[in-house]
This record gives C-alpha cells, structure tokens and sequence, in this order.
C-alpha cells in the first residue's frame, strides 16, 4: 500500500476528530419540529437477546449482564461500528416494553456521557448519519418518562452530530457510506428546530449522489444487492420525510428510486430474499418489500440483465446469475471473483447457493469467501476468475481489491418451446490457460428442470498456444477442473444410483436429483454457508464435478429435476424459527 493512501486516510480521521471536538461546543437544539414516523425494522428476538445479556455484532457473540454496551471488550472494529452505528435501536423498539425502553434509555445516555464530546471511534459520517437516523426515528420511546435535563443533553448530542454531518459528510466515500451521512443530515434539518438551513445542502448532496452513483438500469458500481436494498430504503426514507414536512424530492431523487425498484425485483428470490453476490447477504426479513411499497413504484423488471445478473424464473423456482465482470476499482473492496456463478431457490427453500460473505467470521473467511471455489461455478486449476490485490487503503480502512477480472463477458437471453434460457461466457481464464469459460442455463417452464451446460474452449491460435503449454507441462493429463454447487445447510444430501445421482431433500417434502454427463466425476464434500448473524460459518455440502481439459473443447452437461414435489395444501406452512446465536 502506498505512503500516500496511508497519509489520506490519517487526514481524514484526523478531520473528523477535530470536527466532532468542535461540533461538540455547539448550542443544544430546542425539540423536534417534526418526527418522521419510526420505518426501522428491527428483530423482536434480538431485542430479547440484548435484555438478557447476549450482545451480538457483526459474528461476535459477548455475554454482558451486569455490564453497559459501552463497557465491554471490544472483540473487532466491526463490532464497535456496529454498536456506534445504534440500529441495535431497532431491536430494541421492536420488543417496546419498559425494560428493553429503560435498557436503551441506559446506552444512549452512557454513548452521550462517553462520546457525545466528540470522542470515539463512531464520529465518522456514515455511522453519524446511521445514528442520527434511528436517534430521529426512535426519539419518542427514548425520550418518555426522562427529566428536562436528561431531554436537554439528547437534543445537544443531537446538534453536534447534525453540525458534525454538515462539514464531514460529503467526505464520506462514495456510495452507501455518502447515502447514510446525507439522509442523516436531512432528517436533522427536517426534524430539528434550528437545524432547517441544512435541509437544501443535504438534499442536494443526495440528488448529486443520486446521479453519480445509480446507473441508468438502477444499479450501484459495487454490484452489491443487499446494498442496492439499503440505498433505496435510505432514498424512500428521504422521500417520505420530505414530503410530510410538506417537501418534495428533488427529480433525480425521484427517478432514481423508479429505476432502482424494478431492478431489486429481479434480484429477488422465489423466497423474497436477494442474491447473496459481491458482498452482500438476503437482506433484513421485510426489508425489500416494506421499501418497495413505500415508493410507490410498481414497475416490473425489465427484458436484459438487471444490475448485471440473469434471472430466469418458472413455476415456483428462480435461478439468479451472475452474468458481468465484477466490480471494478474502489467498487471491488468486498466484491467476489463470482462471475456466471448462480443460485436457484425452489418456492420458499433455497436449494443452490453462494457460499457468502465472511466478513463476520475473520479475515481467513472473508478471503474464502470471495474465491471463485466458494460459488457454485467452475474453478479451473484451483484459481479464481479474479485475483485479490495487496492490502490498500480506501477511505480509513485497508482492504483488497479485485484485478486481474473478467472483462469480456457476453450474455445473452431467450425463449423457446416454454423454457427460459441463458447463455454467456468469460475471459478470465484466457491469460493464465488460454480457455474461455462459458456456461449455458436453461429452465423449464413449471420450473421443474434446469439444465446446465458448462464448456472450456479455446477460441485462436494464441490461446491455443497457451493452453497447449500447459498441458505438455502437465505431461498431457490435462488442465483439472471442477464444478461446484454448493447446497444450502437444510437441504439433506446422498449419492444415489451408484453414484451417478445426487438426491436433494428440502423441508417442504421437494426432492430433486443432480445428475451429470461429461468427462467428470462426481463427489460430495464439505462446504460452509456464510450467514450474517451467525456465530460460526454453518456447515453444508456442494456436489463437485471433477474433470482436466485435455482437448481444445471440453463439455459437461448436467441437470437438476424436481423428483418430488409437496402437495399444496401442506406445502411449507412451517415457518422457520429466528435464530440468531447458533
């Protein structure tokens, strides 16, 4: 990493800690001129889980029972930006009773005495903004019952982070991070008496970021769908604060919403969950539609990829690909080498899956989990279609970018006899082997079937050249390979006619048989599912074919077909249950 991205990113913190030291001296606000509506979702089983004295941020789960938030061991620097970031508010509401009000009352008021002089490591705009949001929506059940006294140093916190957000918000990086530092601003300057002047420069700011950031198709560069999700529900926030202190967004506001929404519908599941791609997980349960009903947008996907993904639908299955080069630049911190990888979901059970993002379990997973053998794609010679860069700096935080991707990746869609069916390709084997990827989906029209064609080719004489290298290197055994699917954790898993099948069993009474033709063989080994709110990566299996490119032109075929399905009248009427500390 350079001298000079290390120098930037020292500036910027010391920047913020001058700025919330100053923003600390300022007047305290007066009261709320309006409060918008609290729109948090939170978890009523987590809110419990705080009361009891299970603390859990970002994978970490600390027992605290007779200790305030504020004065445990901070296990990572992820967990105390989520604990400074206050969503915890959101659980909490949502149990409401006066325990879980005096327990929320008891951190806040602590969080104000520790930090609210501009100390800490939660004054940077993004966590400001994300705090000053659940502050704003939650304002009612923190202030009932408290003194004049305790009201006046919530109202001057309040003050100096809506001043802090006003001279370090626009330095926040692109993105979701500037969404979070903006919004907030934009609900001080509605909500707070004294603080109107800072309700044009934050609506500006969000109208620029609007243009910069949402593409023509409603797309973000990260790619990332759960973060797609979270700068829509921040723009339909926005919105409806603005228009009920009588307000109105600005046009680019307004049309970015209308071209996110349609987008997110086709990076939906069958199950309502989001593509777990680049980064991002299925998205907070009621999230994606309680935003899309709040903007008012009933526009429907349209023909061609969505934010760069595939999706092909049918009966009660859907099947998400990922089907464009990665992400690119700064847009690549936590994108995944995931291209023409897919996941497919059966009604409400997810059968074929990503293994996800590992952030939250360590460094060594959050590596894992951006490898291409942690998709349910081929891996060729154990190398990823895009390599990670050296530690860097971006913003104030280091982490690796992607390079080395795929730049050329055709796609294409069409419709024949009833079947939806996709095609596309990559070129991020060409410079290391010599081989294009390319991969064939087609799903039927009841969504009983899919059917797979994966293909490794060489397309001139260079390539050929190269790939030839190689496989006189390995003494003509060819160049190995192998496909991976890998399962979600409640789907049951066995070899069966001889090992030439795959049985998959799912909770609603679904089976469905893998099967395979090709130059490969088929096993069934370990694999981990990576979920946000977990304590440990949750263990699962993945079929793998296994096979070497010896000629110019490999094929392996293979098919996944509904064998079993649930009569309707019981078909998955048994909720899962919240778990949020296995």
């Amino acid at each position: 990493m350079s001298y000079g991205q290390k120098m930037k990113a020292a500036n910027a913190r010391f920047l913020n800690r001058v700025q919330a030291r100053l923003s600390s001296r300022v007047p305290p606000a007066k009261g709320f001129v309006s409060q918008p509506e609290p729109r948090t979702i939170g978890y009523f089983a987590r809110g419990r889980q705080m009361l009891a004295g299970n603390l859990m941020f970002a994978g970490h789960l600390v027992e605290a029972r007779d200790k305030s938030l504020w004065d445990i061991d901070v296990p990572s620097d992820s967990f105390a930006e989520e604990t400074h970031g206050f969503t915890w508010l959101d659980d909490l509401a949502a149990v409401g009773d006066i325990k879980t009000r005096k327990l929320a009352q008891a951190w806040l008021w602590e969080w104000i005495a520790l930090y609210g002089s501009g100390k800490g490591s939660g004054w940077t705009p993004e966590l400001t903004g994300r705090r000053v949001i659940r502050w704003v929506h939650h304002a009612l059940f923190l202030l009932r019952g408290q003194s004049p006294e305790q009201s006046a140093l919530f109202y001057k916190a309040l003050a100096a982070q809506t001043r802090f957000l006003s001279k370090r918000g626009l330095s926040a990086l692109p993105g979701l991070p500037r969404f979070e530092a903006m919004t907030g601003l934009l609900y001080a300057g509605l909500s707070i008496q004294g603080m109107e002047r800072h309700i044009a420069p934050a609506n500006k700011a969000l109208s620029a970021e609007c243009q910069r950031q949402i593409d023509h198709q409603g797309g973000i560069p990260t790619r990332n769908p759960e973060e797609l999700l979270e700068v829509f529900t921040l723009l339909t926030w926005a919105q409806a604060a603005l228009e009920e202190a009588g307000q109105g967004a600005s046009s680019e506001h307004i049309k970015a919403i209308e071209r996110i929404a349609p987008t997110l519908r086709a990076l939906r599941h069958a199950d309502g969950g989001l593509g777990r791609f680049h980064g991002g997980g299925r998205g907070l349960d009621g999230r994606l539609d309680m935003a899309l009903a709040a903007s008012g947008s009933k526009k429907r996907p349209g023909d061609g990829l969505a934010m760069g993904y595939a999706r092909l639908s049918g009966g009660r299955t859907s099947v998400l690909i990922d089907a464009s080069s990665p992400p690119k630049g700064l847009a690549s911190g936590h994108a995944h080498a995931s291209t023409l990888a897919f996941e497919l979901t059966s009604g409400r059970r997810p059968l074929i899956v990503n293994c996800g993002a590992g952030e939250g379990f360590g460094e060594d997973w959050r590596r894992a989990g951006r490898a291409t053998p942690s998709h349910s794609v081929l891996c060729l010679s154990g190398h990823s279609s895009a390599q990670l860069s050296p530690m860097r700096w971006v913003g104030m935080s280091e982490c690796e970018l992607l390079e080395q991707i795929p730049l050329d990746v055709p796609a294409q869609f069409d419709q024949h006899d009833g079947k939806s069916r996709f095609e596309g390709a990559h070129d991020g084997y060409v410079t290391s082997h010599g081989l294009t990827h390319a991969r064939s989906l087609e799903l039927s029209r009841d969504g009983r079937k899919l059917e797979g064609d994966d293909y490794l080719v060489t397309l001139d004489g260079p390539t050929r050249k190269r790939f030839d290298k190689l496989l006189d290197a390995s003494g003509l055994q060819g160049v190995p390979f192998q496909i991976r699917f890998h399962l979600h954790p409640e789907a049951d898993v066995a070899l069966d006619m001889g090992g030439l099948a795959v049985s998959i069993a799912l909770r609603s009474g679904e089976i469905w048989v893998f099967r395979f033709d090709g130059p490969v063989e088929m096993t069934l080994e370990p694999s981990v599912y990576l979920e946000k709110g977990r304590l440990q990566p949750r263990a699962t299996q993945q079929i793998v074919l296994s096979g070497a490119a010896i000629q110019y032109s490999t094929r392996v075929r293979w098919s996944l077909a509904k064998a079993q399905d649930t009569a309707t009248a019981v078909r998955d009427l048994a909720m899962d249950e919240l778990d949020e500390t296995v």
